[in-house]
């Protein structure tokens, strides 16, 4: 039988504490769900079967060698591209085209993206000198420019910086010098005014709600406000399990979604929180540790990149809750309510997991 099978498929070779803290994580999604959708069992089992076709995945890709990732890269960015594009014409979504539905299949080409750029990215710089010079620096900013724009347009602004910044943590991996982080870090500073000029009016708002949220409590601040009552009553170990009262009386907006950490907060508190973070931190930690035993250019790049953009998530995420940054739609890393998202990030691992598990492979 395995005559028929690829020679380079084999044994999985996983990264166990990886392994065994994503599932950690994914048994607390699942329990926080049950009760942020209100003990809705069907909800929770099809978030359950996602997680599974997420770990499936990340299997299927622990067992390709780098060099094949690497060699599949321009032909899954250029199908990334060719799918949000494809949001224009024929996409759905509740206010944004983000969304293709081809029936048994519905899911946001944008996600597919934030795996593809950064890998995009290493691509390009493997096997250059590094750092890279003005020319390469600036291909590659054009390769992750053009989808981040594709996608600003649906419109996801959210979606589009975090797309970018999965991109510019590759370039920073690959030694990019302080001076050019300045620079752009200041650039970005002066175009904010053009920036607020080309939002939409729904994100403008989003920005003033998050400035005074009390100005329009009933409306555009409802959900922080609530979100930040939900994180204050859970205390230090919070209500309990089932037992928090911003959930369960339906004051929370998307509580099963973007806003699932009030929800924990406020059952588990600041300890259940604490643990968390602590186990995201952990992940992440350890797939840059990953990431530095890593032989080949194209891996240690991409398996860094996708560790740093699952921090920024989080973070992210906490801070839309805890109002401190404006409501993005960025969802809690496999807590929040979601396929696609979920999948995605499972397959960013299994690309981590493959970078493992041929670490004593020779550079090719």
């Amino acid at each position: 039988m395995k005559q028929w099978l690829p020679h380079w498929v084999g044994v999985p070779r996983l990264d166990l504490p990886l392994l065994l803290a994503l599932l950690l994580v994914m048994g607390a999604g699942l329990l926080v769900l049950y009760s942020a959708s209100g003990q809705e069992s069907a909800l929770v089992t099809r978030q359950a079967i996602r997680l599974g076709i997420g770990l499936a995945v990340l299997l299927l890709i622990s067992q390709v060698p780098p060099y094949l990732l690497r060699l599949w890269t321009p032909w899954i960015y250029g199908l990334g591209l060719v799918l949000v594009a494809a949001t224009w014409v024929v996409g759905e979504g509740k206010g944004a085209d983000r969304w293709l539905d081809f029936g048994l299949l519905r899911f946001q080409p944008s996600e597919l993206m934030k795996l593809a750029v950064p890998m995009m990215v290493a691509w390009y710089l493997h096997g250059r000198v590094l750092p890279p010079n003005w020319r390469d620096l600036s291909i590659c900013l054009l390769l992750l420019v053009v989808p981040a724009l594709l996608i600003a347009r649906q419109p996801d602004l959210g979606t589009a910086l975090l797309v970018g910044i999965s991109g510019a943590f590759t370039l920073f991996l690959a030694g990019l010098r302080w001076r050019v982080i300045g620079g752009a870090v200041a650039l970005g500073l002066a175009a904010l005014p053009l920036l607020w000029m080309v939002m939409k009016d729904y994100q403008r708002g989003r920005v003033l709600t998050f400035l005074n949220p009390e100005s329009d409590p009933l409306g555009a601040g409802w959900n922080i406000i609530q979100s930040k009552v939900a994180v204050g009553s859970g205390g230090f170990s919070g209500k309990g399990w089932l037992q928090g009262t911003q959930a369960r009386l339906e004051f929370i907006p998307e509580r099963h979604t973007d806003f699932i950490l009030a929800v924990l907060a406020e059952e588990f508190g600041l300890l259940g929180v604490l643990l968390l973070f602590v186990t995201y931190l952990f992940i992440v930690g350890r797939s840059l540790y990953i990431a530095g035993l890593a032989r080949d250019t194209w891996s240690r790049l991409v398996a860094g990149s996708l560790a740093m953009t699952l921090f920024v998530y989080v973070v992210v995420n906490a801070a839309m809750v805890s109002g401190a940054l404006p409501v993005v739609g960025v969802p809690l890393p496999l807590i929040s309510y979601g396929g696609t998202s979920a999948v995605t990030l499972l397959a960013g691992m299994g690309i981590i997991m493959s970078a493992y598990g041929n670490r004593t492979f020779i550079r090719r």
